[in-house]
């Protein structure tokens, strides 16, 4: 019960800071103008063609319909016979379809504009909050967690969760480098989907620990 609190705690701080961002976004978007614009130029730079070419590939890892497929194949290679991690999965797809339905929610509350200044990628619908930032939260966040909690205390298990900490991180930065999205917009997505799991977290663990004793999981 105390560990329940404490995630429940850090999901409600998280909400907290999404809705005063969102308040200001809503009310007094010009208050957000010097942060967004100090690290937009300080992300952007001169647009040199190396970060072009990585950031515009790799912003592709967040888009909608890659993360149904990421969601989709990871929950059932988790679910298969040879896996069994079947808490796992329901994790993974519960903070995907949350995280999925929050995010077209709350564009339509908010109706943030995207950034004005040049796109390098095509975007559509409104910026706040990043749906890329918050899909990579979710999806690679949950990985980070099922890793950790497998193989954190492996080498290889510590890459990779290197490896997937860092893929949400480069993610929420492509969206600002090819000009999609205000940096607001990436904080809010990120806050928004750490929050998800947090919220969600004691009850995948309830079930992992019941499953894996009653034999009916690995």
């Amino acid at each position: 019960m105390k560990n329940k609190r404490f995630y429940h705690l850090q999901a409600s701080f998280a909400a907290l800071i999404f809705v005063i961002l969102g308040y200001v976004v809503k009310f007094y978007p010009d208050a957000l103008k010097p942060f967004d614009h100090m690290i937009q130029t300080a992300v952007r730079g001169q647009l040199p063609a190396m970060a072009t070419a990585f950031f515009s590939h790799l912003t592709v890892l967040g888009n909608t319909s890659t993360q149904v497929v990421l969601i989709a194949l990871i929950a059932l290679l988790f679910a298969s016979p040879w896996v069994k991690w079947y808490a796992e999965s329901l994790y993974l797809l519960a903070n995907g379809l949350v995280g999925g339905l929050l995010i077209l929610t709350l564009k339509n509350i908010y109706q943030r504009p995207r950034p004005s200044i040049s796109h390098l990628v095509e975007a559509s619908g409104y910026s706040f909050p990043s749906g890329h930032s918050l899909g990579s939260m979710v999806i690679f966040g949950t990985l980070v967690i099922v890793f950790w909690q497998r193989f954190g205390k492996s080498i290889w298990g510590k890459c990779l969760v290197l490896l997937f900490a860092s893929l949400i991180g480069l993610i929420g930065l492509s969206r600002i480098y090819v000009g999609v999205h205000y940096p607001s917009d990436v904080l809010a997505g990120f806050v928004l989907g750490y929050g998800l799991l947090c919220f969600g977290f004691p009850t995948y663990d309830s079930w992992r620990f019941k499953w894996r004793f009653q034999s009916k999981q690995n």
